[in-house]
């Protein structure tokens, strides 16, 4: 079989490109079509039945809300900001300079983007009545939610590309994912925002890190323009080729 570098297959890079091209499509148009009935009203008893069950869940067990507002500062623009600096800063380091201005230029683009969703949508927030503390700002979608998935899910697909052992690329891409999640979890259970401005944050977040991952892989598929730092597959791809190569089934 015709192989590429390290032993893998030479068609690989495409298939590469073509999932990220296929995730980042799907997320985006579920991003578009939660904001579009959460506009509507269509998620208004979905969105107040989790929101007073948060609010019940919080006065049955008061360290509810601590543990979340730790969550939440995982994804404040304060830690989100030295993730992102650290990040641009290592890899420079790696003189990885292209990945580095990507990871720059998605933060920055995908902040920009977020305030003019909450401008476009308008949604208001949930009721003081119902949160934990007051915040201020407009609801769709979840910023916390948004910028976690967009830097968590990047930094984990970075790191993961180190590693050559695909149990070990599929648990720190989980582990990103994890703190994704946990973030914008914690965003619904102290109630400052409505579940679908979550569901919705995570979809435009992983678009847009699946987007740059996707331009990265690209940029560095064009000859000469991929340093051999940067000759590895996405570790997700990679990990679903490896699962089709061998013939197992997904679990």
């Amino acid at each position: 079989m015709t192989t590429g570098t390290v032993g893998r297959p030479a068609g690989r890079p495409v298939l590469t490109l073509l999932l990220l091209a296929s995730a980042s499509a799907l997320l985006a148009l579920s991003f578009l079509l939660i904001g579009n009935e959460a506009g509507e009203g269509d998620t208004r008893r979905f969105d107040m039945q989790l929101l007073l069950s948060a609010q019940a869940l919080r006065v049955a067990h008061p360290g509810v809300a601590n543990v979340m507002r730790d969550f939440s500062g995982l994804g404040s623009t304060g830690v989100i900001t030295l993730f992102t600096v650290l990040t641009v800063g290592y890899l420079v380091m790696l003189s990885r300079r292209r990945t580095a201005l990507l990871v720059a230029i998605s933060v920055l683009s995908g902040t920009a983007l977020v305030s003019m969703f909450k401008l476009a949508f308008g949604r208001v927030r949930p009721d003081a009545a119902y949160a934990d503390f007051t915040v201020a700002g407009l609801s769709f979608p979840s910023g916390h939610a948004s910028m976690s998935a967009i830097v968590f899910l990047t930094l984990g697909a970075l790191v993961a590309s180190t590693r050559r052992r695909r149990a070990e690329r599929l648990f720190i891409l989980a582990t990103a994912a994890l703190m994704a999640v946990l973030v914008g979890v914690s965003r619904g259970v102290l109630g400052v925002h409505w579940a679908t401005d979550i569901l919705g944050g995570w979809a435009f977040g992983a678009a847009w890190a699946a987007l740059w991952l996707l331009l990265d892989r690209w940029w560095g598929s064009v000859p000469g323009g991929r340093a051999a730092i940067d000759d590895r597959p996405c570790p997700l791809a990679a990990g679903l080729t490896d699962a089709r190569g061998s013939g197992s089934a997904p679990t």
